[in-house]
């Protein structure tokens, strides 16, 4: 072909045209191919809502490896001999590996979509849609990130300088491989936490934990942190490794349920029976309160007052707190309403001594 072109047509360039002029021709029957599988591949999983979801994740990443493999295998039946033709070769075969890459990532991310769409937390009960929420985020994000680290290595070893260096770097195993070490660290302790934190479960989304002395609400969870939301809209952002390494409290673990705690300082003089019987009243006065009990006990004798202690139950942590600020507000009501005089005081005792006859100085 390169004999019957123009002769103001350089050499190199006339070698080119056959190769692409196959290449257009390849990419053009990709995209037909593509568009024809796409619509085949939407009609037999339209009775699936996770393949559905899949399959939608992975449009934009199938539209890109499709011509990408046409293209190489244009390439890899091109004539040795034409210039620069190793050069592209690498290119596109880099960007084939980082557009599978990408194909995968999204497919893990569809399904982690799907499941987490099929278990919704808005129902209220859902201590097992927050279980399986957090084991879908944790674990595509973590498979996510192995996935990404294989493709970029994978495209590193097409660089032949790249892969030099690597093979001196393991073969060397000296100063460099112990601060690679060092420095990959973070990196791979995130990522064993994370593995962690998706199959023990030690927090889940919206569970309801206190971190460094902090009330908060788990918000989301990444392949390298996890965000806290806390009680007056505040972000706590917490290292992986923090939950694996550092104890803390769940609320939420296994039960929503809490028991709430009001103190009381009360006279001596107090009688508790009418005290239990408004307490009895003031949870049945709000929803708050989940029906379970309700208890008032003496736990403190002091020099001036008595401790009371008022145990009442509800449903989560903000049910629980705004049941015993409805408690301790009524009970308060009720005491300065039926016995003020019986509130907390200081007592003194006067006493009036006689004074001693100061006898007179002996004079001379």
């Amino acid at each position: 072909m390169p004999d019957v072109l123009p002769g103001w047509i350089p050499g190199p360039v006339a070698a080119w045209l056959p190769v692409l002029l196959a290449a257009a021709t390849a990419l053009v029957v990709a995209d037909i191919t593509y568009r024809i599988g796409h619509r085949l591949v939407r009609r037999a999983v339209a009775g699936s809502v996770t393949a559905g979801t899949v399959v939608g994740a992975a449009r934009r990443a199938a539209r890109c490896v499709v011509p990408l493999v046409t293209l190489n295998l244009v390439l890899q039946g091109a004539p040795a001999e034409l210039a620069g033709l190793v050069t592209l070769q690498r290119l596109v075969g880099m960007a084939l590996i980082a557009s599978v890459t990408w194909l995968v990532a999204s497919c893990i991310n569809g399904f982690a979509q799907a499941v987490i769409d099929a278990h919704p937390i808005s129902v209220a009960d859902n201590l097992g849609a927050r279980r399986i929420h957090t084991q879908a985020r944790v674990l595509s994000r973590t498979v996510v990130g192995i996935v990404v680290l294989l493709g970029t290595s994978l495209m590193l070893m097409l660089l032949p300088g790249v892969r030099q260096l690597g093979a001196s770097l393991l073969a060397s195993a000296g100063l460099v491989g112990i601060v690679a070490g060092f420095a990959a660290r973070p990196v791979l302790g995130n990522m064993i936490a994370g593995l962690q934190i998706g199959l023990a479960q030690p927090i889940r989304i919206d569970d309801v934990v206190i971190v460094e002395n902090e009330w908060g609400v788990i918000e989301e969870i990444t392949s390298s942190y996890v965000v806290v939301r806390i009680w007056d809209q505040r972000r706590l952002v917490v290292p992986l490794t923090y939950w694996v390494e550092k104890p803390f409290q769940n609320w939420t673990r296994a039960s929503s349920e809490l028991i709430g705690t009001v103190f009381l300082w009360v006279d001596y003089r107090m009688p508790l029976a009418p005290l239990r019987e408004a307490l009895q009243r003031a949870c049945e006065s709000t929803p708050h309160w989940d029906r379970r009990f309700c208890l008032l006990q003496v736990v403190e004798a002091g020099d001036h007052a008595v401790q009371l202690r008022c145990l009442v139950t509800a449903a989560d942590a903000a049910r629980a707190w705004d049941l015993r600020c409805h408690v301790r507000e009524q009970l308060l009501d009720f005491m300065q309403r039926e016995h003020p005089r019986l509130l907390p005081r200081q007592r003194a005792e006067l006493s009036r001594e006689t004074p001693q006859a100061v006898a007179d100085p002996v004079r001379p």
